[in-house]
């Protein structure tokens, strides 16, 4: 039996007395929204990231947008990224009146290419969010180093990299703030939405909590314009009972990708490098089809094996981003992934036998 592209069944088997626990414990507490719970969580994902503070937000998307507002981005701005990133990137730019602006990303590491970022930067360029896709980190430094030439924030998106690190750094410790997701299928994921802000800033810190709470304080009184964007007391229980567990589950999807990537040498599947600067984690194990993907996903799909197609059109393309002023080949390196690559099951909860099975079936078919 080949196994589901993904799957929290098992997961929960092997977690669902201490899960159940939490969830009663909240229940029974009295307090379901910004209660001791998001405030324990908080505290450990902070030290977990090694920043200052963080701030538990309704989701992924929320935690981009209250990050950048955090970090003084409004109406009229222009943030810089990446065409082959999930819509809520883009998303949350234009949440907040700002313009999301593009530049291509490398061929070997599908990450943005930090060569291309400075001639993209104009006197409206306020931010960047490097996206760190897949599960490994983007080159930091010399992003670092251009941003502070030119006086810009950078906001790590960290929706797919939670553990991994970047010259032994954390990912979402190395910018000016950082945004993570705790969507079910993330790395650290809980059992509905969830997202948070996380800064080595306390200024930041401080602003993003009042953003995130109709931007007040201490009191009911509105000191400027905000939001409401609370992470729950149930997901903070189930996620703080989780995140303990994360750097067993990377070592699993470290071992998971070896073993693909030592069967499929060879083969004609082209893989990205894991970069030397860091530690991937592997949130997607991400593959180029030698020739047509579509036809060789319906080919293997039909055999049993699910694949996903992380991301299958680039923003630039999708008709909801036609305002941007993008055209078809502006950025070849993004739309060439977008018509090759697809993903393989990767959780920490496949057995060997799974893996093998998905690397037999694919390679007979390649």
């Amino acid at each position: 039996m080949l196994p589901p592209f993904w799957d929290y069944g098992r997961e929960y088997d092997e977690l669902r007395d201490e899960i159940l626990a939490a969830v009663d414990r909240v229940f029974r507490s009295g307090q379901l929204i910004l209660g001791p719970e998001g405030l324990a969580f908080e505290r450990q994902m902070a030290e977990c990231v090694g920043v200052t503070g963080g701030v538990g937000v309704n989701s992924g998307t929320d935690a981009i947008y209250i990050a950048l507002a955090a970090l003084g981005v409004k109406a009229g701005d222009e943030v810089i990224t990446v065409p082959n990133t999930a819509v809520p990137t883009v998303s949350a730019i234009q949440t907040l009146g700002a313009r999301p602006v593009l530049v291509d990303i490398r061929d070997n590491d599908f990450l943005m290419d930090v060569e291309q970022v400075e001639a993209a930067i104009t006197p409206r360029t306020r931010a960047i969010i490097p996206v760190h896709l897949y599960g490994q980190c983007v080159d930091l430094d010399p992003l670092m180093s251009l941003a502070e030439r030119h006086g810009l924030k950078v906001m790590e998106d960290c929706a797919q990299s939670q553990g991994a690190l970047y010259k032994g750094r954390p990912s979402g410790s190395i910018g000016h703030a950082s945004s993570f997701s705790f969507y079910p299928t993330k790395l650290l994921g809980g059992y509905g939405d969830g997202g948070m802000v996380l800064s080595r800033d306390q200024a930041v810190i401080d602003l993003a909590r009042s953003l995130r709470f109709y931007g007040m304080e201490q009191t009911y009184y509105a000191e400027r314009h905000g939001f409401n964007s609370r992470l729950d007391e149930v997901q903070a229980a189930i996620l703080s009972l989780k995140l303990p567990r994360v750097e067993g589950w990377i070592e699993r999807r470290r071992g998971i990708a070896g073993r693909y990537r030592r069967g499929f040498a060879g083969c004609g599947l082209e893989m990205p490098v894991e970069n030397n600067y860091g530690r991937h984690v592997y949130h997607l194990f991400v593959v180029e089809a030698p020739r047509d993907r579509d036809e060789f996903l319906a080919r293997i799909q039909a055999r049993g094996l699910k694949c996903g197609v992380q991301y299958r059109w680039p923003i630039h393309l999708m008709r909801g981003y036609h305002d941007l002023g993008y055209r078809s080949g502006q950025f070849p390196v993004a739309e060439k992934k977008a018509q090759r690559i697809f993903s393989l099951p990767i959780y920490p909860h496949l057995t060997d036998d799974e893996v093998d099975e998905v690397i037999d079936l694919v390679r007979k078919e390649i």
